[in-house]
Parts: structure tokens; sequence; C-alpha cells
């Protein structure tokens, strides 16, 4: 891999410019501000001249100029099929025409998809009809007419090979993209359509990239979708350090790296960074919001939500912060209205998905729970949170094998997240295989239980095996998990509440346990604990007058030890 802090950046800023030129001059709005974005930042010691800028050569379409930039009018207006209808007339001696014609065939198809769906939520998804379906394979078989003669560049097989992922010919779909990538290295959009198509890391590095400074950009997005974070942010550290310090989609991947890692105050300040740069940016507002909701920060929600607001209302980020501020303030029915409304604006949205999957979990209607949940893989299957909602569901209602299942999926997705290895602990031992549950609890100990529970699911299912020594040592460190908790931070009465019942059956196996061991001390201490709490205060003084007897007896059997000790020395005690 080449070594970023070697690269030219005035180079770097031009093939910048002249990327952002060539996806405008196509009609790739996100490649160009992408680019646009990554070049802005850069500060070189020669200014960029008029002189220096691209412009469209008719060298190669003198005769095509006219109707492009007709057609090119009419696309920047989306009016699709207008611009079809003209560019059609071309002979197509460009491949700049000819990828417009196509592209814009496409995007006529996907407008009219988008106008013909329904207003049932339930209908929201983007189905395929027969006519779509027939549309797209015409568009396949013209391009890979042209594949074949190798007559396509960068873009087209771009284009070639959203196509292929559409009718879900996954391989060839990344064999395409890879094409173009290698073409076209600085098309930002190429990268992305080939992230949503690479399913873990080994696929990843098992292909075969460019060698080009915008690999490392896209290792590092992979690496942080993947839940690779410190990989993705070492990465991301190094383009900072580098002259892309300020580069607002560089800010925004590090703060969503550190979001993933569940580092929330650190996602926070890069955020807040992140507004300062930029105040009118919406792209990854809804992350940010996200990770407000569950900081429980309202008043700096409702500030994000008010702003944005200002901004666009007519957003999918704005209707999706607006809807974490309503579910903050436990307001489901508004928080659903507004992520609908976000799908209605785009129903590949996945973050509105997932979200409207968990307010559904909240108003108790687990059938469109597990329908929202079902949507958003469809449109990412490697959404933890979507495979995890659909655990939860299944678990409700009792269906433990299918609950399993989604577990297992979820925790493959986040192979060190606590929660997703509690919750597959929690499904392996309802349906008694012990021994992975076991191994569940233990990993999550292990990774950092954020939730906490980890140990004492691990310490009552060593109970339960009667591996009791293994139990003791698994309560003890549970009880000293929690006081130290407790000792850095004041818990919520509820939080407390939660706590000190598991505490008290802490010290109450630990207190049976230690009297079992004879080891009257530590039980004593533990059944004084006990009687603390009101869950097993009876129990507690019981055991502390069955200690108290014991140690009555024993202190019998020590004193008549000594007197036979005493009698037995001396010669049976004739010197008194």
């Amino acid at each position: 891999m080449a070594d970023i802090s070697s690269l030219d950046i005035s180079q770097v800023k031009k093939e910048l410019i002249q990327a952002n030129w060539n996806c405008n001059i196509r009609g790739l709005i996100h490649g160009a501000t992408r680019a646009a974005e990554l070049a802005y930042c850069l500060k070189t010691t020669t200014d960029t001249t008029d002189g220096d800028l691209p412009k469209i050569s008719q060298q190669d379409f003198q005769q095509e100029y006219d109707v492009y930039m007709l057609a090119k009018s009419y696309f920047d207006l989306k009016e699709y099929l207008r611009a079809v209808h003209f560019l059609k007339q071309s002979e197509f001696t460009s491949n700049l025409t000819y990828f417009l014609y196509m592209y814009a065939r496409y995007l006529a198809d996907e407008k009219r998809r988008s106008y013909n769906m329904t207003d049932s939520f339930t209908s929201m998804g983007v189905s395929v009809t027969n006519d779509d379906l027939a549309r797209i394979k015409v568009l396949k078989t013209e391009l890979s007419t042209k594949h074949r003669k190798k007559e396509l560049d960068g873009f087209c097989l771009y284009l070639y090979g959203v196509v292929l992922k559409k009718l879900d010919l996954l391989k060839e779909a990344t064999n395409v993209l890879l094409e173009a990538v290698h073409k076209e290295p600085l098309h930002w959009g190429a990268w992305q359509e080939l992230n949503t198509l690479i399913p873990d890391k080994e696929t990843l590095l098992s292909l075969s990239l460019p060698n080009h400074w915008m690999k490392h950009l896209f290792l590092a997005h992979m690496y942080s979708e993947l839940q690779h974070t410190d990989e993705a942010l070492k990465i991301y550290q190094t383009f900072v350090d580098n002259g892309f310090a300020n580069c607002t989609y560089i800010q925004a991947q590090i703060a969503i790296a550190h979001d993933n890692s569940r580092s929330f105050d650190q996602a926070v300040e890069v955020f807040m960074k992140l507004r300062d740069i930029d105040p009118y940016r919406l792209e990854n507002m809804d992350i940010f919001s996200n990770i407000l909701f569950v900081k429980e920060n309202r008043m700096e929600l409702a500030y994000l939500a008010h702003n944005v607001c200002e901004i666009d209302k007519y957003r999918v980020e704005t209707c999706c912060v607006i809807a974490n501020y309503y579910s903050l303030r436990s307001q489901h029915e508004k928080a659903l209205l507004y992520f609908q409304r976000a799908l209605k604006l785009n129903p590949h949205y996945l973050s509105a998905w997932t979200l409207i999957g968990h307010e559904y979990m909240e108003m108790k209607n687990i059938t469109a729970a597990i329908e929202a949940y079902r949507q958003a893989i469809e449109v990412n299957s490697r959404d933890f949170r979507a495979w995890y909602g659909l655990g939860q569901t299944y678990e409700i209602m009792k269906m433990h094998y299918y609950s399993l299942y989604y577990y297992w999926k979820a925790q493959q997705l986040r192979p060190n997240d606590s929660r997703m290895l509690v919750a597959l602990g929690d499904g392996y031992e309802k349906l008694d295989r012990l021994q992975e549950a076991k191994k569940c609890f233990w990993k999550a100990h292990s990774v950092g239980d954020v939730e906490g529970i980890a140990l004492m699911r691990l310490a009552r299912l060593y109970e339960r095996l009667n591996e009791e020594e293994q139990a003791a040592a698994a309560y003890s460190q549970y009880i000293n998990q929690v006081h130290r908790q407790t000792t850095l931070r004041r818990i919520v009465d509820q939080a407390n509440f939660y706590a000190n019942e598991e505490i008290a059956q802490a010290y109450k196996y630990l207190a049976n346990y230690y009297l079992r061991q004879n080891r009257l001390d530590e039980a004593y201490y533990s059944a004084q604990q006990c009687t603390s709490y009101n869950e097993t205060k009876e129990e507690g003084k019981a055991l502390l007058r069955q200690i108290a007897h014991l140690r009555v007896g024993e202190g019998a059997k020590q004193m008549d030890e000594s007197t036979d000790s005493i009698g037995g020395s001396g010669g049976g005690g004739g010197y008194l």
C-alpha cells in the first residue's frame, strides 16, 4: 500500500478538481461533491488558476456537443425521459454522451418506480415489478454487449455494475465495479457501490484494488462498516496528519467510527467540531441525533432538531432528527410519523427502517416491528441493529430458535459487542445449550461488558451446572464490579433497584457456599450483607443464626480439645 504521507498535495488537488469536473458533466452529483470536499480542504503552495481548470473537449464529439448540452440541461432538471429522447438521436461517438443516455434511462426507471409506490407502510419497500425488471434487463443486455467489446470507460462500467447489482448478479457486479475503480479511482460512487457487496474483512483483503491513494479512504470506510474501528481510525488519522484535517467527510467518518465503538463522548466532540466547520451540513446529522438520543441529551437534541428544520425540513436527515427528539420524549406516534416521512423521501434510508422497528417495539406492535426490521436488512444486510431487533421480537414471542438465529447474525456483525454476546448466550440458555451459553457470557465479560450483566448471567449458569467454585468466584467478581461502578457514579433509583436485587442474590449464594465450606467468617459477612436487602433479609437472618449456632459448637469443641490436651500432660495432672 502506498504511503499517504509521500503524496504530492498539489497534484492530488488537481486530480480531485478533474474528478469533480468529470462527475459533474455526467450528472454524478454525489461523486462530484465528495471530490470537491476533499479538494477544498487541501491547502497548496500554488493557487489553482482558471487556466488549470478542466474543460469539456469538443474534439471527440463535435457533432454531439449541442445535443449533449441540451440533454444535460434536461437531466439537471430531473426530466430524464426528455433527456433520453434527445440523446437517443446521437451516434454516441463519445463515452460521455453514451453514459448520460444510459444513466438517464436508469434514473427514469428509478423515478417511475418510486412514484408507483403506495402510501401504506407495509408496501413502502422498493418492489421491482415485471415491467421494471424487463427495462433493467434491457439496460444490462446493451451494457454487456459494449463490455464484451471493451468499449466501456470507468463511468460506464460503474453504471453497468449498478445494473448488475439491481438484478442481484452480485459476483458479476463486484467484478465490474472493480474494473470501474481501476479505470476511475477518483470516482467515489463506484467505491460506494463496491462497499455494499463486501460481506467481511476476508473478502475485502482478497480483492485486487488499484494502487491509488483513494484505496486508503475506501479501506477506512470498509473497516468502519465491518466494525474494525481501530483500523479505520488509524487510516483516517493518517489523512488528518497529511493535509485533510478540515475535510468534512473525513471528520464525519471519524465521528461515525467512534459511534460504532460506543465512544459516544468522542463522537459528540467530533460532530460538534464538524458543525463548526460546516454549520449547514445535514449529511450524517441523523447519526449525531442517534448518539444524543442514547446519551439522553434532550436539550442538545432539541437544539439540533430546531436547527436542521430551519435548514431544510424536507430532508430525510431532518425527519430522522425530529423523530429521535419525539422518541426521547416518549411520543412514539409522532416519532413514527417522522420516520415514515423520511421513508417517503427515500425508501432506501436505512436508519429510518431500523428506528421504525424500535418505535413499533415501544408501542408493542410486534408484527409491524418485524416488517420494519426485515426491510432494513433488505436495504443493508450488515445492519446489526435490525438483526438484533428481530432477535428481540422473536424472543418476546417465545420463538427461541428464530430468536437465536437472529442474535447469531447480529453477533457475527459485531463479534466483540457484549450486548450481542449476552443476547446470544440467553438464547442458548433458553434452548438448554448451556456450554455454548457459558462461552458467550464469558466472552461478553472478557471484551468489556457495557451493560454489566454478563458476570451475573455467567454466575447463575455456573450455579445451574453445579460448578460451585466458579459460581462463587463469578458472584464475588460481580459484587466487586457493581461496587466499583457505584463508587464512580451515582446510579439512578431504578438501576439501583435492579442492581440491589442482583447483589442480594449474589450475597445469598456466597453465604450458603461459604457455609458449606465451613468458612464461617466469610459466610457471616455475606449473610450480614443479605440483611441489607428486602429480598434476602429473612434468609440472611436465618443464616446468621445458623452461623452463630455453629460458632458456639465450634467454640465448645475447641474448649474440649484444649481440656483434653491439658489433662493429658504432666502424667495426668499428678503435679497438681
